[in-house]
This record gives C-alpha cells, sequence and structure tokens, in this order.
C-alpha cells in the first residue's frame, strides 16, 4: 500500500475535492516534490500551501502514522525537514526531534487505481500490462526504452567498477575476467568469472608468446588437469602446469564448478577455455586496440578467435571428434561485443571523462542487430516490435528491474496502464 501512496501522490491522482489535514488545515499542492529513492524523507523539495502559508519542504509517506516511530524518525534530524506527513491510516500524531508536531492529511487510494494495480500484481501472463502495449505512443516506447537503455549502461559500468576494484585498478585485467564471464554464456558465467579471477596474469603474462604454455596456465588453474592418466597433449599440459604450480604457487578451482548438462559441444568450457587461451595469446594491448577502434568490422575481426590445433579434432580431453574449426560463432560473437566491449567502451570513457568512447558504445549497440531471446520474443508477441541490440538491452533491463520485481509503479509501462 505504502508504494501505491508514492505513486498517488507523485501523480497528484488526488480528490477533486479539496484537501485537508487531521487538524482541519486546508492544503494545496503546489508542488509533490523530487521522489527520492535512497535514504531520508520521501519527496524533496515540496510545496505546499497550507492553511494559506506556502511551506517549501520535504514529504514523508506511510501506510501507518506510527509507522513514522517504527522507522525512528521522530529520533532523526534528518526528518525534521518533513513539512507534511501522508498516509493511508492516521492512528497517532507524529512528532519531530524537537518534539514540534507535524501536519499530517489521510490519502485514500483510488478504487480504479487499486484494482488496476493488483491485476498487474497478480497477471499470470508476461508482461503483465500486455493488452495497452499495443497501443502505446512510439516516442512514449522509444523514450522509456532509451531510459533503460541508459540506466542498463549505468549499472553494467558499476560492474565494471567492482571487478576493477578487484583488479586493483587494471583495467586488461577486469577486461579479461569479463570476457571470460561471457565466454560462459550464461549456464557456466559464474564458473568462468571465478576461474578467471584466480589467474595468475603476472605470471601468464611472461608466456603469453607460448600458446602451449596458456593452457597449461589456463586449464591447469581451471581444475581440468587433475587426473593422473591421458594421452600425450594432456600429460604434456598437466606437467608444465605442476612445474609452473609449483613455481608460482597457483591456485586451481574445484572442477565440480564447471556444467556440462544440456550444452552443445562448441559450449564445452574446454573449448571455450581453449579459445579465451588464443585470444589472450593473440591479444596484447588488446583492450587498448578495442578502446581506439571505430567501426564493428575492425572490433570483429580483433576477437576472431581459433584454438590450438588439438582442439580441432576434441571436444574434451582423450576423445576424438570430427576436425572442425573452433571459432565463435556470428550470435556468440554479437553477445560478446553486446556484454563486453560495449559496457567497457561506456564505462571506460565515463571513467577518463571521454564522450566520444560513450557515443561509440551506444553507436555499436544502436548498430547491431536486435538478440533473439525469450524477453525480446515475449514483448514482440505483446505488440512492441523493436529493430536493434539497444533495444532488446533496454527489454532485458525492463525485465530484471521492474517486470520481476513487480515495480509497475516506477514503470512508463505501468503508469499508462494504471492510468487507463
Amino acid at each position: 500500500m505504502e508504494q501505491l501512496l508514492h505513486y498517488i501522490w507523485k501523480h497528484k491522482i488526488f480528490p477533486l475535492n479539496t484537501l485537508y489535514t487531521t487538524g482541519g488545515l486546508s492544503v494545496e499542492v503546489i508542488d509533490a516534490g523530487l521522489h527520492n529513492s535512497d535514504s531520508g524523507p520521501d519527496f524533496f523539495n515540496a510545496k505546499l500551501k497550507i492553511d494559506g502559508t506556502v511551506w517549501v519542504g520535504n514529504v514523508e509517506i506511510h501506510t501507518l502514522s506510527s509507522d513514522w516511530y517504527r522507522h525512528g524518525h521522530d529520533r532523526d534530524k534528518v526528518y525534521d525537514s518533513v513539512i507534511l506527513h501522508v498516509v493511508s491510516t492516521v492512528d497517532c500524531e507524529v512528532l519531530r526531534s524537537n518534539g514540534e508536531h507535524i501536519s499530517q492529511i489521510q490519502l485514500t487510494c483510488p478504487e480504479k487505481v487499486k484494482s488496476h494495480y493488483d491485476e498487474l500484481c497478480c497477471a499470470d501472463k508476461y508482461p503483465p500490462c500486455h493488452s495497452i502495449i499495443s497501443s502505446l505512443s512510439p516516442f512514449m516506447v522509444h523514450s522509456w526504452l532509451t531510459a533503460l537503455q541508459v540506466e542498463r549502461f549505468g549499472q553494467k559500468a558499476k560492474q565494471i567498477e567492482e571487478r576493477l576494484k578487484r583488479c586493483n585498478g587494471y583495467w586488461t585485467d577486469a577486461f579479461f575476467i569479463t570476457i571470460a564471464r561471457n565466454f560462459g554464456f550464461g549456464l557456466n558465467g559464474d564458473a568462468f568469472e571465478y576461474w578467471a579471477g584466480l589467474l595468475s596474469f603476472g605470471a601468464i603474462k611472461k608466456y603469453r608468446d607460448d600458446l602451449f604454455q596458456v593452457e597449461a596456465f589456463f586449464f591447469g588453474q581451471a581444475g581440468l588437469l587433475e587426473k593422473e592418466d591421458g594421452d600425450e597433449y594432456y600429460i604434456r599440459l598437466r606437467k608444465e602446469f605442476l612445474y609452473m604450480q609449483h613455481v608460482f604457487d597457483l591456485p586451481s578451482m574445484d572442477a565440480t564448478r564447471w556444467r556440462f548438462l544440456r550444452l552443445r559441444p562448441d559450449n564445452f568450457p574446454y573449448i571455450r577455455i581453449a579459445q579465451l587461451a588464443y585470444l589472450y595469446k593473440q591479444g596484447e594491448g588488446l583492450f587498448s586496440k578495442l578502446m581506439e577502434i571505430k567501426t564493428l568490422k575492425e572490433v570483429r575481426e580483433l576477437l576472431s578467435i581459433h584454438t590450438s590445433a588439438y582442439w580441432e579434432d576434441h571436444y574434451i580431453f582423450g576423445r576424438l571428434s570430427v576436425h572442425q574449426e573452433k571459432t565463435v560463432g556470428v550470435n556468440s560473437l554479437n553477445l560478446i561485443i553486446i556484454n563486453t566491449v560495449i559496457p567497457f567502451l561506456y564505462a571506460y570513457g565515463a571513467h577518463k571523462s571521454q564522450e566520444e568512447l560513450c557515443n561509440r558504445a551506444v553507436s555499436f549497440l544502436e548498430e547491431l542487430k536486435v538478440e533473439n531471446n525469450y524477453i525480446t520474443r515475449k514483448w514482440n508477441k505483446a505488440g512492441l516490435s523493436v529493430a536493434t541490440a539497444g533495444d532488446s538491452q533496454a527489454l532485458i533491463q525492463l525485465q530484471k528491474e521492474y517486470c520481476d520485481k513487480k515495480k509497475c509503479l516506477f514503470c512508463r509501462f505501468g503508469y499508462e496502464f494504471l492510468r487507463r
């Protein structure tokens, strides 16, 4: 109910008759204020006329008046700036930390708004607002998707900043860990990030020119060289890794973290690690080059990934398969660009205050075709057609941060549903 009161106050969905405080004073809402999503009062800098006098200050909203005390606002000087307490049910008076009374109004939620909100929360079809999607104006849809795209950029930039801290500020290491995670393609994403976080980049760098030695590092620290027996290539890799492990005191992960069930052979961790080894060996200055590249064609050429010859005849150690060059497919490469290269362009541009990089990130996203996944397919079925990867990223943000969390009151589509 409290969230619904926030919505009603923010959009000024009040009865046509005059509002009155519990003490009988008239209230005119000139400006509802700026909605605050962090700690502190719910709405900043509201402008109200109470009993003919104009007040400027903050507004706090609760279901019950007594929530004021339950949340400790009567002892918090931050809430002394509150000029009006808006509640669904008045069950007591409220006081500032100095004992002064605060005006209260009891706000009732219109039945239609409440029933529409209940309909959104209880809908068993996705998206819950599907019935109005096809009637929304193209301008409003474009505006909301653009805002969601910016929000997603910011969210991914924050994740990159967190990895950067764990990498002691080394952008190249943070980049490799991110691209490794995205080589997991969802199912093995966590395992790949954990593995990449264990890698001793300082030690591996000394052997970067030798693909065999890079593979020894990668497979060994992935916990995939634990068995004592195997074919000739496996035995050589294991011997090399055991020596390196002794010299550099290398940790290795528990191999049970890797998941193989229902994976296509091309997505087996062995193949993806072999491709990452090839990329690492080829990629001296990879991060710097990607930050300088001007076209998607150049990005694709730089990320053209193969494997060592051994993996052209294997999907796992010791078992021959039909000879096939193990490259990254077009769709997979696009996902890596969308989830790694583009966010790093944006984050690095923001970090260095280079607007050109941020603009290039947006441009690349708009140039790529829309992602084909269950989220975009559901929205398309509801009547929302999208054309670019920028749109599909916006829809992913919409589902994860709004639909899945039932935050319809903060969504522009949800607002339209309630308004109608």
